[in-house]
């Protein structure tokens, strides 16, 4: 580790196999946004050490990405230096960029463009030599499972299979430095693993080192090292282990047979004593202030419960920290303005032998299964399996080819309008108007869904109340951060007080403060009888679900709780297994259908 306080002292001669490969010195970086200034980076000193992968960790909005962007020569800082390989940025940014490599969070490829032809267009703009080029590709497609795809075009490329592309493509010039933007986001179990295989084998064959940002925090305990960053400041630069230490003794597993997982969790969050609990299998994982264990004399049932200390992990360092100064969260229970009708006993949502076919292509292939009312029910799959193609069909968005479906009751090859009505729609990406203002945008989708004269106030105020976004009511929706677009997104999809909540893929790239906000705010509405269709990358956020499917291939290959998908294919582990290790135990042993 080297401490910020001695950046200033380094030597920085480049040629030094021990050099710093980057340096920052009390660099204040800040932007000018709807006529405020916003200080993005304040007094930021670190210093990090080569041949190794170190990770950026910080929620949204504490600077990553500017952080990123200054060294990569893309950003000029308002004051102080920054050196990368020797090098001062500011003076000679072309140099820096001459020995970096950069994948941001958007990775341009041209996905009119076939793998083979993007890789010849970054070795065009890296002046790569044409006789060095046809080995290198070889390397690296051969490094990321791509060398079968090479004449395919990048657009028809899986989520997961375009990251890896953009890496190989970042990498036809050799850098010495690596800097990663939350390379992983959108990206399944599967595909992560191999992105990290990636890295690792470039640190050790290459002998690169790497800066990587990550908004998945189990990624974090991958890093040699870890600088946290928070609010523009560099909290601490550290081993994540040495990170996670700090909260030994303070880390449990609570177990109470006769409650549900949720209600667990809800009841310890309301303990004063606990700084986080969280769904993790039958159990909830919990944070407590001190070396305490929670109580359990205020659980309203609880009978056979039991409290067993667990080994420490980065998260729970990184919620202890920065959950107390998250200005008096308040309890993120949603309660509908205008309640939907909620139905009985029957399935809310009954799929039945779907098939969604693009010419010859089966995207989705007889999938079945229904979902009860109140229900929170997971769609989980690698990329490409199908699962955002049934989720279109499902809300009346995509065409079925064949097969039924039916959603609160209504016929969806017969009645998609009045099923749409029912519904509450979140997309996988932003997909609000930008350039509205976020009263504006409540105010329009409102509208369209029918709301008007009072009732219409009355759900605009609710939404700016409910989800605390008063403060940003004239803000345009594309400069809000991150979590509060998610939240916007949500506003907008409950204003009509649907029966049915869809949600794709909901919390990708958003740090875990806002992701634990966010489901405290979904288990309300399944208390409430909203029924929830979530598909997601993060595993740990299956373990919310009540049930659920995972797909490949366009099929569902199994389905169940998340305890029972942990049992049947969590594999022999000398640890509880994850639902991570279940997923990638369920598609290793699936057999493809073919590319």
């Amino acid at each position: 580790m080297v401490h910020p306080s001695a950046t200033a002292n380094l030597s920085l001669a480049s040629a030094s196999p021990t050099a710093p490969v980057l340096v920052l010195d009390r660099v204040d970086k800040g932007f000018v946004v709807e006529k405020k200034r916003i200080a993005a980076l304040n007094e930021v000193s670190c210093a990090i050490r080569p041949g190794r992968v170190t990770g950026l960790i910080g929620p949204d909005g504490a600077g990553k990405t500017t952080l990123m962007r200054l060294c990569a020569g893309l950003l000029l800082p308002d004051r102080g230096t920054v050196r990368v390989l020797g090098v001062d940025v500011v003076l000679e940014p072309l140099a820096v960029q001459a020995q970096i490599g950069y994948m941001p969070q958007r990775f341009g490829l041209y996905e009119d463009l076939s793998v083979r032809e993007n890789l010849d267009l970054y070795a065009d703009l890296q002046g790569v030599p044409a006789k060095e080029r046809s080995g290198r590709y070889q390397q690296l497609l051969a490094m990321a499972g791509l060398e079968e795809f090479q004449g395919r075009l990048a657009g028809r490329l899986s989520g997961g299979m375009k990251q890896k592309l953009g890496l190989v493509c970042t990498l036809v010039r050799p850098p010495r430095l690596l800097l990663l933007d939350e390379p992983t986001v959108g990206v399944d179990p599967v595909s992560r693993r191999e992105l990290w295989q990636i890295v690792y084998h470039l640190v050790e064959s290459e002998s690169m080192s790497v800066l990587l940002s990550t908004a998945y925090l189990d990624e974090a305990e991958r890093c040699a090292e870890v600088a946290l960053i928070h609010c523009g400041r560099i909290l601490g630069h550290d081993k994540p282990t040495n990170f996670s230490q700090q909260v030994a003794g303070r880390t449990w597993l609570i177990r109470a047979p006769a409650l549900a997982k949720r209600t667990l969790q809800r009841q310890l969050s309301r303990n004063p004593a606990v700084l986080d609990a969280l769904v993790l299998g039958a159990s909830v994982r919990a944070v407590s202030r001190d070396c305490t264990p929670p109580t359990l004399a205020d659980l309203s049932n609880p009978s056979g419960a039991e409290v067993i200390l667990a080994p420490p992990r980065f998260e729970d360092f990184f919620v202890a920290t920065l959950k107390d100064e998250a200005a008096d969260r308040k309890n993120n229970r949603i309660a509908l303005a205008v309640p939907g009708s909620r139905r009985g006993g029957d399935e809310v949502i009954i799929a039945d032998n779907l098939v969604r076919r693009f010419g010859s292509f089966y995207a989705v292939d007889r999938v079945s299964f229904r979902v009860r009312p109140g229900e929170i029910f997971g769609l989980l799959g690698a990329n490409g399996a199908g699962k955002t193609t049934t989720f279109r069909m499902l809300c009346g968005l995509l065409p079925i080819t064949s097969g039924a479906c039916t959603v609160a009751g209504l016929n969806l090859r017969t009645a998609a309008a009045a099923a749409r009505a029912r519904i509450g729609y979140m997309a996988q990406k932003f997909s609000l108007y930008g350039n509205l203002t976020v009263q504006q945008n409540l105010r329009f989708f409102s509208s369209a869904y029918g709301l008007h004269g009072g009732r219409r106030r009355r759900q605009i105020d609710w939404a700016l109340a409910t989800f605390d976004l008063a403060p940003y009511a004239a803000t345009e929706s594309q400069n809000l951060p991150l979590g509060f677009k998610q939240r916007l997104a949500l506003a907008v999809a409950l204003m009509h007080g649907p029966e049915v909540l869809f949600l794709d893929e909901p919390t990708s790239g958003v740090d875990p403060l806002a992701r634990r906000d966010f489901w405290a705010q979904i288990n309300s509405l399944a208390d409430q009888g909203v029924t929830v269709l979530v598909t997601t990358h993060f595993m740990e956020e299956a373990e919310y679900c009540d049930r659920l499917v995972i797909m490949a291939d366009g099929r569902v290959l199994a389905e169940g709780t998340p305890e029972e998908m942990k049992e049947r294919h969590g594999g022999d582990l000398d640890r509880e297994a994850t639902m991570e290790d279940a997923f990638i135990g369920l598609l290793r042993h699936h057999q493809p259908m073919g590319t």
